[in-house]
């Protein structure tokens, strides 16, 4: 059965973007620093070494992307592939022109609990990756999330994006796994 699962790299003080995060600068000032345990040289995603290497195999084994449209559009949809998974956009809107280029990408209007299910399905048993602080942040609202794989940096962004910063409640959770590498330490969580 399809789990979803949120994954985000972020820093210590909990920013999961930089400063000045908007088209022509996605991720803001300073986000390739986030995502340098996978992608060394900020260009291409590699597999690390040793422990990590097991998050980036399920990253990488996911069926399904659920996502928000600033995202998405900031991200340029990822031409269409992310490995090959469908991706399912949350929106309010129709897609942008853009869009129609990607078979694999979705706009969806009704909802975040209908995206999850429509990304479930068509996940066919693997992983949904949660992907986007509104979205995420939806999500774990309309309790949709099963899991978080959060990869904390040592970094202090000090400014940026937060990603739990619109939590409308507590949400308990349950220490899955670690994993302690000197490029980032991976905690992985089951929503209660």
């Amino acid at each position: 059965m399809s789990k979803s699962v949120l994954y985000f790299s972020m820093s210590v003080d909990g920013y999961i973007a930089g400063p000045d995060d908007r088209p022509g600068n996605p991720g803001g000032d300073g986000f390739d620093r986030l995502h340098r345990w996978f992608v060394p040289d900020g260009k291409r995603f590699a597999r690390p070494d040793g422990a990590a290497g097991e998050l980036y195999d399920e990253m990488q084994a996911t069926g399904a992307v659920l996502t928000g449209r600033h995202t998405a559009e900031q991200a340029g949809h990822w031409g269409g592939d992310i490995h090959g998974a469908p991706i399912f956009v949350l929106s309010h809107h129709d897609p942008s022109p853009a869009a129609a280029a990607y078979p694999l990408v979705r706009y969806v209007k009704d909802g975040i609990v209908s995206a999850m299910e429509q990304a479930k399905t068509a996940a066919r048993g693997r992983n949904v990756m949660v992907h986007g602080a509104v979205t995420a942040q939806g999500a774990l609202a309309a309790g949709v999330v099963d899991e978080l794989a959060i990869s904390v940096v040592p970094v202090l962004f000090g400014a940026g994006r937060r990603l739990f910063d619109l939590l409308p409640a507590r949400i308990e959770l349950e220490v899955l796994r670690v994993i302690d590498t000197p490029e980032a330490t991976h905690m992985r969580y089951r929503v209660r």
